[in-house]
């Protein structure tokens, strides 16, 4: 696995990935380019990004890493871009990731909060994108309880759209940070021969995945990256057809849990057991939750992850979720690097001002890019 560089030029960073060059672009990324070209112009789900992306998209996160170890971790990579968030229902890790992700890159960032936005006013969400849009932003992330609503956000905009969760449908960046979480565990383990991808691996998705968009999301980028995956769950839970699943499902997490590699635990919701989908929460927690018991179970190789927050005690015991083999807290700290490789791969190919991967890590300065020190440093 071969990380990617960056080479400023007068048009723009240039990338190569495994020894093969792309030329700078100047301007924005053009909407008519397909995902298989020079970049795609929108994530709205994994079926967005084809294979190649994705690892693209995992190797330029690999790429940043470097950068989040700096005294000052900051970029000018997307210098002159705005990327505004979007958030139309609470949300920590998510809405923080990516303004984090964007501040790194030298993007400006613009926060829309709903509660004190003119929808309060009876302003139609159309109008307030169409609003946004006129601002001229780059990006819009956008996270709202009813699926499919950035889905059309992106007809109402000139922006790039990226969903940050959409009522039951996907969470995208969620799934390529948990593919590049594996990933980087196992080239840990492996650093001769680190792994490309997710293939030979088995994944339990275990708990409520009938109303998950983690789970949707993370099956599509699993199985495109060659891992094999089994949805465990009450049956209440549980998809009602797998027509659209490339996934197995079972109803017996004792029977497969001696077979699984990772171990992704969803969170329960407390109206999953007022509305008769569950007994009770702790029945759930006996039958499908990380117990302790369960915990000593398994392989010292075995991954645990978790999208957060956890209910402890419910879909798992506490001592399981600091385990040594735990990833759950690596998953929210791998999650800027990932949303910073998105935001690279929509708009680096446009940005102004690139930069220089192995002058930096020199600790060289470009002086085209000018003062690197962040503003507000250490928010």
């Amino acid at each position: 696995m071969t990380s990617p560089s960056f080479t400023a030029t007068a048009e723009g960073p240039a990338r190569q990935a495994n020894g093969s060059a792309g030329a700078g672009v100047t301007g924005a990324p053009d909407p008519t380019v397909s995902a298989d070209s020079a970049g795609v112009r929108h994530l709205v789900s994994i079926a967005d990004l084809s294979r190649d992306s994705m690892l693209d998209i995992l190797d330029l996160a690999e790429a940043f890493k470097e950068v989040a170890e700096r005294p000052i971790p900051k970029v000018p990579a997307l210098r002159g871009k705005t990327v505004a968030t979007l958030f139309f229902e609470p949300s920590t890790r998510t809405r923080l990731s990516f303004e984090t992700a964007a501040k790194r890159l030298s993007a400006d960032v613009m926060t829309f909060n709903a509660s004190t936005s003119s929808l309060e006013k009876g302003e139609s969400l159309r109008d307030t994108i169409e609003t946004i849009d006129a601002m001229g932003v780059d990006v819009m992330v956008v996270r709202h309880k009813s699926s499919g609503v950035p889905d059309r956000v992106r007809e109402w905009t000139r922006a790039s759209v990226v969903n940050g969760g959409d009522g039951q449908h996907e969470h995208p960046t969620q799934a390529l940070l948990d593919c590049y979480t594996i990933r980087e565990a196992r080239a840990e383990r492996s650093p001769a021969d680190p792994p490309e991808d997710l293939s030979g691996l088995r994944v339990g998705i275990v708990g409520d995945v009938r109303h998950s968009r983690v789970a949707r999301s993370d099956v599509l980028a699993f199985t495109a990256l060659g891992a094999e995956v089994v949805l465990v769950g009450p049956r209440t839970l549980l998809p009602p057809s797998l027509a659209s699943w490339p996934a197995k499902a079972t109803a017996d997490f004792d029977d497969v849990l001696p077979t699984l590699d990772v171990v992704y635990l969803l969170r329960i919701q407390n109206e999953r057991a007022e509305g008769a989908l569950l007994p009770s929460l702790e029945e759930y927690h006996e039958r499908f939750g990380l117990t302790r018991e369960r915990a000593r179970r398994l392989s010292p190789e075995t991954l645990v992850m978790h999208p957060g927050p956890m209910n402890r005690g419910v879909e798992i015991a506490p001592e399981a979720a600091d385990l040594p083999a735990s990833l759950i807290t690596r998953q929210v700290r791998n999650g800027v690097l990932v949303r910073m490789a998105v935001l690279f791969h929509l708009l680096g190919a446009g940005a102004t001002a690139g930069w220089d991967e192995r002058d930096d890590a020199a600790g060289g300065t470009d002086e085209s890019a000018g003062d690197r020190t962040p503003e507000g440093a250490g928010e």
